[in-house]
């Protein structure tokens, strides 16, 4: 693409100085300095640690034909003092490089319908599910990207606004028609799927996380209402059972369809609205009636979690929102397949039910734990910790919930970082309550070493107990001190049960 095409709009090239340029073929797009190659067009934006331009020697070595920069962060003063020519500026670049991206890989969102899935919990399980269900329908999230089974690495939940609409592109160049897409809250703070065009939007449920980033939990909210005011949107379904949902429903723009979905019997008269009553809980998962419209459908899907009974209905008011037919729906959720490391379970069959899941969070804790207790013939386990150098107000919430539910409970290290592991298990071990000290005594231990806590509670549990390993998931490492150990707490479970077998 000719540089003067691809900045159309954002800058003019007709200035003396940059007119040369206006005809400058791009061969791509580099926001890394090392993963510049020789016609690439260079990205400097102003970081919170130091600005793209610093980097503008190597940039420069390998190839780069030109370099854009925004001013801000120190990058004006950095310019000036550079001799190095072509050195564009455009204000406000953070804002503007999603759609300059889009433009470059030739709008690709703009011939996909994707749905973006925001809330605290529940948006990888969602996208998932979705892949699951939907012909021809791409994944970009937590886990990945591409199809379903067939998923690429990602370094965050939401790429940045370039990746992101290299990875459309590419989708559809797959054949993809549709397209799963976790949006979280730094994406949409930090502007990474601007120029991405949504047809749907799911809310799944709001709650605290990531407060060492937003601050507040306003804050925190209004990053996830962005959403709402991407282009293109027809509809939007929102959890009504969720305590954010009259905020969430009053930032819809006016003429977008609403959906909404509850557990708890609610409806709204200017929305359709589907409910599950009569959830059953069993060892093969969970059951219960949808009621939408006049019509009444019994449903069992083989995963776990009343959770889960919220995220099924997201995505099946998703599909009926975009037209798929109710008796197709309800003929796919029950082929359905759990997702790796969200309430993923082991063991069963003479053993005890062992589930692995993210919860990370006060909220997602509370949820799979509450939700256990009703598949879990006798005890429930809970083997789990905090990361380090996060939120530090949620660890004693999660202590809280923790002894409410467990019947016997193993604290151990997350993800420590850079934290002191004491110190983190010290942070969770304040939400016990001190009036129930003999209770704490008997019934909590802490064993650092994830995988003997681990396999601790595996080899002690009885055949009709529960356990729950919480807070890494789907992760297959631990990081401790600036390095990431290969760690995976499925394996884990999978090596442990083995030896209870022998």
């Amino acid at each position: 693409m000719k540089l003067n095409d691809l900045l159309d709009g954002f800058i003019s090239l007709s200035h003396s100085s940059l007119e040369a340029l206006a005809n400058q073929s791009v061969t791509g797009l580099a926001l890394n300095s090392q993963e510049v190659v020789p016609g690439n067009l260079f990205i400097a934006l102003a970081g919170s640690i130091q600005h793209g331009l610093s980097h503008i020697d190597q940039a420069l070595t390998r190839g780069a034909v030109a370099v854009i920069f925004d001013p801000a962060g120190g990058g004006k003063k950095m310019a000036e003092q550079t001799n190095y020519l072509p050195i564009i500026e455009i204000d406000n670049l953070n804002l503007k490089l999603g759609e300059i991206a889009a433009r470059y890989y030739g709008d690709p969102s703009r011939f996909l319908t994707v749905i973006g899935i925001t809330g605290t919990n529940g948006k990888t399980s969602c996208s998932q599910f979705l892949s699951q269900m939907l012909v021809d329908c791409g994944i970009i999230g937590t886990l990945g990207w591409g199809e379903w089974g067939k998923l690429n690495k990602t370094f965050n939940t939401t790429p940045d606004a370039l990746e992101n609409q290299r990875i459309l592109a590419e989708l559809l160049t797959e054949k993809k028609n549709i397209v799963a897409m976790e949006v979280s809250s730094h994406g949409l703070a930090q502007n990474r799927v601007n120029g991405v065009i949504f047809k749907g939007a799911v809310f799944t449920n709001i709650s605290r996380d990531h407060l060492d980033y937003h601050g507040t939990m306003e804050a925190y909210l209004q990053a996830k209402l962005t959403l709402l005011n991407k282009p293109g949107l027809t509809f939007v379904v929102v959890n009504l059972d969720d305590m954010y949902s009259e905020q969430i429903i009053a930032a819809i723009p006016k003429g977008v369809a609403i959906w909404g979905v509850s557990i708890q019997g609610k409806t709204k008269d200017f929305c359709e609205c589907i409910n599950a009553k009569n959830i059953l809980h069993t060892v093969n998962g969970i059951e219960f009636d949808m009621h939408w419209q006049n019509t009444i459908q019994h449903i069992k899907v083989p995963i776990f979690g009343d959770f889960n009974s919220e995220n099924i209905l997201a995505v099946l008011a998703v599909q009926l929102a975009m037209g798929v037919s109710i008796t197709d729906v309800i003929n796919k959720l029950q082929l359905i397949k759990p997702v790796q490391g969200r309430m993923e379970r082991f063991g069963g069959n003479g053993q005890p039910l062992i589930f692995v899941d993210y919860a990370h969070t006060p909220d997602a804790l509370n949820r799979v734990l509450s939700s256990l207790k009703k598949h879990c013939q006798q005890n429930l386990w809970l083997v789990f910790g905090c990361g380090g150098n996060r939120d530090k107000g949620k660890r004693s919430q999660m202590g809280a919930f923790a002894e409410h539910w467990a019947d016997h409970i193993i604290v151990t290290d997350d993800n420590p970082r850079f934290e002191n592991g004491q110190d983190i298990v010290k942070d969770i071990l304040s939400g016990f309550g001190v009036s129930n000290e003999c209770n704490y005594k008997n019934n909590v231990e802490v064993i650092q070493n994830r995988a003997l806590a681990i396999q601790n509670a595996i080899a002690r549990a009885s055949n009709d107990d529960c356990i729950l390993v919480a807070g890494k998931g789907h992760e297959s490492y631990q990081e401790i001190n600036g390095e990431q150990l290969a760690f995976s707490d499925s394996q884990v479970v999978i090596d442990a049960l083995k030896m209870r077998v022998g």
